[in-house]
């Protein structure tokens, strides 16, 4: 890197760390009422149960601080799992300042979750439960984290305003590895996905903790950039999970990846010659789902349900998530239209009805 490129980004480094700064202080100038008090007294009540974390990386893509929640008066905190606390020490720092060395307590691996420990009392937590209601989309939440790792000390984390813009399955990757987590999130309309966010909480304007921001992560459709956090219910089990020694339960909402075979509701693929085939179909087998359906030789299958397919890899990949009795319906292109075929719902065996069979 040139001196001048090093120049610029630091010059670049200490605007964005005043433009946070001024937008917190702009919270504490303008109060927001809210119900309960103001967003101010929210925030900071909410503030002083953050945690900021430090431990293993420090190289590009390897984020040495992250942030953390904590959920017991006896110093349990709750994070996301990552490689910044694979390390024999991880430093806690609280929002008054104090400094603790934390131990790992235990990790769920389908979550994503750890759980860390310091020594202390009577601090500060929120109290998650299984029970926690999903939050409605437009709900109206601030994203409380050590963005940049602004925050060493004393200083109040960073506080982002958003929404609640989407509620959906979590489907993508960091770098070629795909997501462990498969169950549901909520999808932040704020920039959240920045280094030192993983592990920040996400509350509402009454100050519950509704989910926790998830690591940097891109969608596995269309390779943006996410803005998630996952919902408090999910942190609950997989707290419980950490602390009772059970973490091979998966998410609630988690569905495995099956070996669903496409003949089965009897079509025919085009011979899958390349990484990135189309799916085309190539024959439809008589007295089946595809013919009753409609299905046509030369139709371009394009989505399967609301999520677009581009190659064979693609169909198959939406199709194994599928179980017995979900509804199947599938876009395609015919004659240069877009046409819905709706073929019922996978059926309960792998072999296709053949001509004749009940």
């Amino acid at each position: 890197m040139t001196t001048r490129t090093q120049h610029a980004t630091s010059a670049c480094s200490r605007i964005l760390r005043l433009v946070i700064s001024l937008t917190v202080s702009g919270l504490a100038l303008y109060p927001i009422p809210v119900l309960g008090g103001d967003i101010t007294a929210v925030s900071v009540d909410a503030a002083s149960r953050v945690v900021k974390l430090y431990g293993a990386g420090g190289i590009r893509g390897l984020e040495s601080y992250q942030t953390g929640i904590l959920v017991s008066s006896s110093g349990h905190i709750l994070t996301v799992l990552s490689t910044a606390i694979d390390s024999e020490a991880i430093d806690c720092v609280l929002d008054d300042g104090r400094r603790y060395t934390a131990s790992l307590v235990g990790a769920d691996l389908h979550r994503e979750l750890a759980v860390l420990k310091i020594e202390d009392i009577n601090l500060p937590y929120f109290k998650i439960s299984a029970d926690s209601p999903r939050q409605a989309i437009g709900t109206r939440v601030l994203a409380l984290s050590n963005l940049f790792g602004v925050a060493v000390g004393d200083e109040r984390v960073s506080i982002q305003h958003g929404v609640v813009a989407a509620h959906v399955p979590l489907r993508a990757r960091r770098g070629s590895h795909e997501a462990a987590y498969r169950g549901d999130v909520y999808i932040l309309d704020c920039t959240t996905n920045n280094p030192g966010s993983p592990g920040g909480c996400l509350i509402n304007w009454q100050g519950d903790c509704i989910g926790m921001l998830g690591k940097e992560l891109r969608s596995a459709e269309n390779a943006t950039w996410l803005s998630y956090a996952i919902p408090t219910n999910e942190l609950a089990l997989g707290l419980e999970a950490i602390l009772s020694e059970r973490n091979d339960q998966p998410p609630v909402n988690e569905r495995r990846a099956s070996n669903f075979d496409i003949r089965s509701l009897g079509l025919e693929l085009v011979p899958d010659l390349l990484n990135l085939t189309p799916p085309f179909v190539e024959a439809i087998v008589p007295d089946t789902q595809a013919a009753e359906a409609g299905l046509r030789t030369d139709d371009l299958i394009v989505a399967v349900g609301n999520r677009t397919v581009t190659s064979q890899r693609g169909l198959r990949h939406e199709l194994s998530y599928l179980i017995p009795g979900d509804p199947i319906q599938l876009n395609i292109i015919r004659n240069g239209r877009i046409v819905l075929i709706d073929l019922g719902v996978v059926p309960s065996v792998t072999e296709p009805r053949g001509k004749g069979e009940k």
